[in-house]
């Protein structure tokens, strides 16, 4: 059963615009979870993962459409989100079943609250 959640948590490795590379899919970790968050997270099927410099964390996913981003005054964010921005993200859980089964994280909406803009490193001279 598919339920919607709203999640407050640090962003790390946001692809919000453009697909992740390895998984091909619109995503963003969802990290430094409160123990609330974890608890109903995990009542509904959800696997939370536990890493240090992240803490409890999830990883939400958009297959088909890039994730819609604002701020919070709800307009769009077209900057690059880095690590350690924090925001609210509007989920739905979905049940998967390939290459096991399982409870996932969908999301199609982010407040971001508190943004730290991504600027790529300079490339060194060689």
């Amino acid at each position: 059963m598919s339920k919607v959640i709203k999640i407050q948590a640090d962003l790390m490795w946001a692809f919000l615009d453009t697909p992740n590379t390895l998984s091909g899919k619109y995503q963003v970790d969802l990290c430094n979870l409160t123990p609330e968050t974890i608890a109903e997270l995990e009542e509904l099927g959800v696997k939370v993962n536990n890493k240090e410099g992240k803490g409890f964390y999830i990883t939400a996913k958009s297959a088909k459409y890039p994730v819609t981003t604002v701020d919070k005054d709800n307009k769009p964010i077209t900057a690059k989100v880095a690590n350690g921005s924090k925001g609210l993200a509007t989920c739905k859980t979905y049940d998967f079943a390939k290459p096991y089964k399982g409870v996932g994280v969908g999301i199609n909406h982010l407040v971001v609250n508190d943004l730290i803009e991504y600027t790529a490193p300079e490339e060194s001279p060689l």
